[in-house]
């Protein structure tokens, strides 16, 4: 399969090939989430979060199987350099990493304070672990505990493996959820999705970008904002482009924040991964199942 050139994308034909189709591979969540691709184990691993399990798709078999349950809640998730699994947990209000199953704490704290509820993250190549941190899994019953901001508000914070120390890098996003880096790592962007859950319809559903100077996050602006929904999770592909979940479809946007096309889906989108044997099966975490798509780039 080819790799598209970023200098020749215009528009969502030059990343899915024309007559490829939606498959549903996989169905039976009450809410997924934090889909990730597990290569050794050529399977797709994602959250149904108020199931309290982790699933998994067998790409080999078809099957579906419980990983493990009794979860706490977890959310998004993603592989460190060594191959274990970084995710978020809702419950333990923390950031946790899974090494064939064994689980420990990686951090739950800023200042004394708890964090909120840890919902996605990232892990940049000098190792740093980046993520977001609103309050759903307190505000929410059936996504975690009741519960209070501790620190009084919602960031975006990374954490440094070599000294231990955790930080916030982003503080102007009212309720950050998804996040990914640039392909060269010096744009960081983050959804701010504190619309969705508000009665009166007021609030933030878009994708924020900003320069990564220094492990330091500045210069914020808006990159896309969402029509439908919200940008709940996201990925950057190899040229930059930005695929993200909204209400009704995936939505890809080119590095200027250029729609390129979306992608319906018949169920409500929360967020999404590349894998398969290549990197270029795009796998769509979406309310009780997950779909797939072929893809053009990784």
């Amino acid at each position: 399969m080819s790799t598209a050139d970023s200098k020749s994308i215009v528009g969502l034909e030059d990343l899915i090939a024309v007559g490829v189709a939606l498959e549903k591979v996989a169905t039976g969540a009450t809410w997924s989430e934090g889909p990730l691709w597990i290569p050794e184990r050529n399977a797709l691993r994602w959250s149904d979060i108020p199931g309290n399990r982790i699933l998994e798709y067998s790409a080999g078999t078809g099957d579906v199987t419980v990983y493990q349950t009794e979860v706490e809640f977890t959310n998004g998730r993603t592989r460190d350099h060594d191959g274990s699994v970084i995710q978020c947990s809702h419950g333990r209000r923390h950031i946790e990493r899974d090494r064939d199953g064994v689980v420990t704490v990686i951090a739950d704290h800023w200042q004394g304070a708890r964090f909120n509820s840890p919902n996605d993250v990232i892990v940049k190549s000098d190792g740093s672990i980046w993520f977001t941190d609103p309050p759903y899994g307190i505000r929410v019953v059936v996504e975690g505990h009741p519960g209070e901001r501790e620190y009084g508000d919602c960031y975006v914070f990374r954490h440094d493996v070599q000294t231990g120390e955790t930080h916030p890098v982003i503080l102007d996003i009212e309720e950050p959820n998804g996040l990914a880096f640039s392909p060269d790592e010096m744009i960081l962007y983050v959804s701010d999705t504190s619309v969705h859950l508000r009665e009166d319809g007021t609030g933030n559903h878009h994708i924020r970008a900003y320069d990564v100077q220094d492990n330091q996050c500045k210069n914020g602006r808006v990159f896309a904002d969402i029509e439908k929904g919200v940008s709940d999770g996201f990925r950057v592909d190899l040229n930059g482009n930005v695929w993200t979940s909204s209400l009704d479809a995936v939505l890809v946007y080119d590095p200027s924040g250029q729609l390129l096309g979306r992608i319906p889906v018949p169920e409500k989108v929360a967020n999404i991964c590349f894998g398969g044997p290549d990197g270029s099966d795009l796998y769509i975490a979406a309310s009780t199942s997950i779909y797939r798509v072929q893809t053009l780039t990784r």
